[in-house]
């Protein structure tokens, strides 16, 4: 059982080689990402000019389990959208807190706007 959610942000710290990578690598064998956030971090590698295979098999490497993005997921992460416009929180940075608020868990992300965002769902900066 997940006891984090990766945001895209707190994968490519570590995968970077940033700041705030030790604290998603303290967590990382019990976490999860949505597979919004895993697209998001193979587009990344992708333009910084790994091909697909390449960023998949580098994802995959850090063991991290990947949640596929639900119908209720999805339906949760557009109602979170009118109490997070203000904070302009992407899609993928909705999908990461759904998945958090379903699995009760901690979201890690290095995103500041995150912060008390939505009240009922933990949040951990890595930075």
């Amino acid at each position: 059982m997940p006891s984090v959610v990766l945001d895209a942000s707190a994968v490519l710290a570590v995968l970077n080689g940033e700041p705030g990578a030790d604290v998603v690598l303290a967590e990382i064998d019990n976490a999860v990402m949505s597979t919004v956030n895993y697209a998001e971090v193979a587009s990344k590698l992708i333009d910084q000019g790994q091909n697909h295979r390449s960023a998949k098999e580098t994802i995959f490497r850090l063991g991290i389990q990947i949640a596929d993005f639900t119908l209720p997921l999805a339906d949760r992460a557009s109602a979170l959208r009118s109490s997070t416009k203000h904070r302009s929180l992407s899609l993928g940075d909705r999908a990461c807190l759904a998945l958090a608020e379903r699995e009760n868990c901690i979201a890690l992300t290095s995103d500041t706007t995150w912060r008390d965002a939505v009240p009922t769902i933990a949040v951990r900066l890595i930075r």
